[in-house]
């Protein structure tokens, strides 16, 4: 190569690595990156160096990013440092007295307030500065209540202009140097003797929102007005209401940052933090409609509205899975928040454009999960306020038909930016800021209180502990049933309950001369002493009905119900269980209206040749969880044949013994099941297709009882157990006759 050697040297640097195929990534020096008294980590790629500290100290650098070879913000003489948490300063407190008057307020100091002669107090009276860097307790207020709206106080860190509350008259609000106001900038009295908007805070570049404030924020509005059918509901000075009126439609955008600022590992994560939202959403009596994009320069929707809606794109199943397999970043890696908003906005013209009678009584709600660093596309802002107007002339009240929301997460969000993207309004909270991915996931898996979300079917929690009162949670819909003989023996069996009224449980349960006085049901020991009403049989169940057969004790249609002489109230520790072909079930397997059928149901429960399934086996105070697969297609035909093997029968044709209405279980291919013992009669086989449960079937009979020694015995190749089939039409038209009859408590909606 000719020419000037500095020349040839500055083409070599520039061309190898197109010739040798090498990165373009030219990597950062690693010297003075340390931190004084945390620590740093360098991300997989090298790309990102992050920042930490303990616990009530926050790092004065939190993130360097390698760009073209050198770190932004880049390295100084002087280290980055660790410092301690401060909160807002409280002495903005006007007409009463706040100490100790400290010139600063470190995690754990605690203040207190008190008002000067004359005026009342509201608020709270002690508050402690958190390790997030905010206040405990709400805004404490000295006020007169002289005029239409109370006075509205002065949050830490802010200064308020306006001393007037009457209406029409407005407050304004600024936070000192260094923090960021979050909510209303200014607020109005309104002619209700309410104030406009939210109140403001203020943080600091370390403050944060924990897991418990945004979950009260944002999601205990669903685990409430959601749910149609919820016995308590409710909502506090924070709680967020999404209001889905009768008749009403919900269409949710989900928006999704994948910019270069966001690495693999928080994609994966913020996959994750989706499906759970989408997923605990789905445990509520509302069939959504979604649109879920992923961004960074540009815009990916995994799926978009109009699909969604169409006849073909709207299983949830399928759009997670799409989401799943979302991976790849590509080269364009901005950040394009505008972009975002105007593909939403696009969406929404869309649907409006399609049926303006639908949108008008459509819910819009708008999440955004970003870190909040827009580096193009220009300012979002233009866009949201597009939104609010297409909402806004299309709907009698804005507020009642569209709710922005955005989440920032990470080290760097840009809080005042994200500010102006959300709702504003009702002293309600649009805006969160987490601290990392960790931590929204942690509030998403908050979202629901399963204490209060009674109506739900099939919700459990599995603890690791063994105490009592977990144990029972995780097998809610558990009864332990006991009949009384007129000869002074025992009788044991299990149910489940399936409605607030009923239990669903085995026939052979009973004798003709058993009378519901007799029948003791034990639901845990905290739900003792519960009576029974009646228990009635499925009107085909006849033990006797192939004697001449050689078959001594038939059971097909083994099924009953125990009614219940009040409803019970339901908790964490007593709730039902799910079962196929009904309304709330298809709520449990995320399906949109247009699937629920029941033939949907046995196709997304019972596919494949076998199905792993389970049962409960109970043993006094012992209750321990089998595990069985349920065998179809080319394994079903041998495990019907082994009926023959039981004792007594003589049948030759075994589906003679077993028909259609009956599920097999057991022996040893093409895996080893667990093996059902006398007293697991009427106790519930049921899937879990996702996080809630679905009963399919009853314990009915079995081949074989190898359950004298041990209540877990070593199975043989013909040791099966039947169970009666609840995809059966004739066990089904049984259920519906009970428990789809709404004067017989609170119904079941069958398909």
């Amino acid at each position: 190569m000719e020419g000037e050697p500095w020349l040839n040297l500055f083409l070599l640097a520039i061309l190898c690595p197109l010739i040798t195929g090498a990165p373009s990534f030219i990597p950062c020096p690693d010297e003075n990156l340390s931190i004084i008294g945390g620590r740093f980590a360098f991300s997989e790629d090298g790309s990102t160096v992050r920042y930490s500290c303990s616990e009530g100290y926050y790092p004065t650098v939190r993130i360097r990013l390698c760009v073209r070879g050198r770190w932004n913000p880049l390295p100084k003489k002087k280290l980055p440092e660790c410092q301690k948490v401060t909160c807002p300063d409280p002495r903005g407190f006007e007409n009463g007295e706040v100490y100790p008057y400290q010139r600063q307020y470190f995690v754990n100091d605690t203040t207190n307030y008190s008002c000067n002669s004359g005026y009342d107090f509201r608020g709270s009276g002690t508050r402690v500065c958190k390790v997030n860097g905010k206040w405990s307790g709400g805004t404490p207020v000295c006020g007169r209540n002289s005029d239409l709206c109370p006075d509205p106080g002065i949050p830490a860190g802010c200064t308020r202009e306006g001393h007037r509350f009457n209406i029409d008259d407005k407050v304004t609000y600024r936070c000192e140097n260094k923090f960021t106001l979050v909510g209303s900038k200014e607020r109005v009295c309104q002619e209700n003797g309410q104030w406009s908007g939210t109140e403001p805070q203020c943080y600091a570049d370390f403050t944060y929102d924990s897991p418990e404030e945004a979950s009260e924020g944002f999601s205990s509005s669903l685990k409430s007005s959601l749910a149609v059918s919820q016995q308590h509901e409710g909502k506090d000075q924070y709680g967020k209401q999404i209001h889905v009126n009768i008749g009403g439609k919900l269409d949710i955008y989900i928006a999704l940052d994948a910019s270069a600022s966001i690495t693999k590992d928080d994609l994966l994560k913020a996959k994750t933090v989706i499906k759970t939202l989408i997923e605990k959403i789905s445990y509520y009596e509302v069939s959504p409609n979604y649109e879920i994009l992923i961004f960074a320069t540009d815009v990916t929707r995994i799926v978009s509205m109009r699909d969604f809606k169409s006849e073909q794109r709207n299983n949830l199943l399928e759009i997670l899975q799409r989401l799943e397999d979302y991976n790849s970043k590509g080269e364009r890696t901005g950040t394009n928040i505008a972009l975002a908003y105007k593909s939403i906005l696009e969406s929404m013209k869309i649907e409006q454009l399609r049926n303006k009678e639908d949108f008008k009584k459509t819910q819009h709600i708008v999440i955004m999960f970003t870190d909040g660093q827009a580096n193009m596309g220009g300012n979002p802002r233009p866009w949201v306020d597009e939104i609010k107007e297409l909402v806004k002339q299309n709907s009698p009240s804005e507020e009642e038909n569209l709710e922005l929301y955005v989440f920032g997460m990470g080290d760097s969000v840009n809080a005042e930016s994200i500010n102006d993207l959300k709702t504003d309004r009702g002293n309600e909270k649009f805006f969160f800021k987490l601290r990392d991915l960790t931590e929204l996931q942690k509030t998403f898996d908050e979202m629901i209180d399963e204490g209060s979300s009674v109506a739900l079917c099939g919700l459990y929690r599995d603890y690791d502990d063994e105490t009592d009162s977990h144990k029972r949670y995780k097998y809610p819909w558990l009864a332990k049933i006991t009949v009384a003989r007129s000869n002074g023996k025992m009788s044991n069996c299990i149910g489940s309950l399936v409605t607030s009224s009923f239990i669903l449980t085995a026939a052979h349960c009973f004798r003709f001369d058993d009378t519901p006085d007799r029948i003791t049901l034990d639901f845990g020991s905290d739900n003792k002493g519960i009576k029974v009403k009646n228990y009635i049989l499925h009107p085909r169940y006849d033990v006797a009905a192939k004697k001449k057969m050689g078959i001594p004790e038939y059971y097909e249609f083994d099924v009953a119900l125990i009614q219940l002489e009040d409803p019970v109230i339901m908790g964490v520790g007593l709730r039902t269980i799910c079962i196929p072909c009904t309304k709330e079930t298809s709520g449990a397997l995320k399906l949109s209206d247009r699937e629920v059928t029941c033939r949907k149901h046995q196709e997304e429960l019972m596919s494949g040749e076998t199905v792993k399934a389970s049962f409960m086996s109970v043993v006094d105070n012992d209750i321990e969880n089998k595990l069985i697969t349920i065998k179809q297609g080319k394994w079903r035909d041998a495990c019907v044949e082994d009926a023959k093997k039981a004792k007594g029968i003589n049948a030759t044709n075994a589906k003679d013994i077993v028909t259609d209405n009956f599920l097999c279980s057991g022996g040893t291919e093409p895996t080893v099941d667990d093996v059902a013992c006398k007293g697991d009669s009427g106790g519930a086989t049921y899937v879990v297709p996702g996080n809630r449960l679905v009963q399919v079937g009853i314990v009915s009979w079995g081949v074989e009882d190898l359950c004298k020694d041990t209540r877990k015995p070593k199975p043989r190749s013909y040791t099966r157990d039947y169970h009666t089939n609840l995809f059966s039409a004739e066990v089904r038209e049984f259920l519906k006759r009970y428990l789809g009859d709404e004067k017989l408590g609170t119904p079941l909606t069958f398909l």
